[in-house]
């Protein structure tokens, strides 16, 4: 555990991602290329929905991924109000706009997939409209950010935001388990007993997953890297208008 605390050091974290960027964002383009090629070309039409089924390989990744990111940003959060490390508020700062996009694309994603099979773009379901006040916590968030001057008060606040914001990030996950009513289908990937998806979607869509992963580690390590060479930047011009 110790060791692990090393990397809050913006250098440690520096040279660390110098060289794990890299090989993170290749594996990303690769295995997620891999997911969506196999996904959307050679995987065969579903019997019920035909080929809209599969923007699956889209939208479940993109929706695990904006929760995903809000629980790491929860996590992060945490360890900034405990532990004061400001590469963990950094990174949680870093990882705002990778969750606010993943958002757009299952909320984008979903409409495209729900109109076919609902007769609707869109309907007031417990999980679709936990999913859009995830955004609008996305939007605060970000927004809250802007509006602080002082970097460590900013990540105080915003800390707390995210806090409060995790409550929907819960809901977003588990809304269909919560309330049985609504038009959103259960969970396509479970480990409950039953078939619900056969192999042949769910090994690519596992591989989507992993990729939309890959995707998220390397743009957050990418983001991260960005806001400790901006903080640094500060310091310097702060530094030099007191000399």
């Amino acid at each position: 555990m110790a060791s692990l605390w090393e990397y809050a050091n913006p250098l440690k974290f520096m040279r660390t991602t110098d060289w794990l960027l890299p090989v993170v964002s290749v594996a990303a383009l690769v295995v997620t290329s891999i997911g969506l090629i196999w996904g959307f070309f050679f995987t065969p039409d579903d019997f019920r929905q035909g080929s809209t089924v599969k923007i699956v390989f889209l939208h479940v990744p993109a929706a695990m991924m904006a929760i995903n990111a809000w629980v790491m940003m929860l996590v992060a959060s945490l360890v900034w109000l405990i532990r004061r490390h400001h590469v963990s508020a950094l990174a949680a700062k870093a990882a705002a706009p990778i969750g606010l996009t993943m958002t757009l694309i299952g909320l984008i994603t979903g409409a495209v997939w729900g109109q076919p099979m609902w007769g609707t773009w869109w309907a007031w379901d417990p999980r679709l409209t936990s999913f859009l006040i995830l955004l609008l916590f996305y939007l605060g968030y970000l927004a809250l950010w802007s509006a602080i001057e002082d970097p460590d008060t900013g990540a105080d606040l915003t800390a707390v935001l995210c806090l409060v914001g995790s409550v929907f990030a819960l809901l977003s996950r588990y809304a269909a388990i919560f309330w049985n009513q609504g038009l959103h289908q259960g969970a396509s990937l479970s480990l409950a007993p039953g078939t619900r998806m056969d192999w042949a979607y769910k090994a690519p869509l596992y591989t989507c997953m992993l990729g939309f992963g890959l995707i998220f580690v390397a743009l957050v390590l990418a983001g991260t890297r960005t806001e400790i060479r901006a903080r640094r930047m500060k310091a310097l011009v702060a530094r030099e208008r007191m000399a």
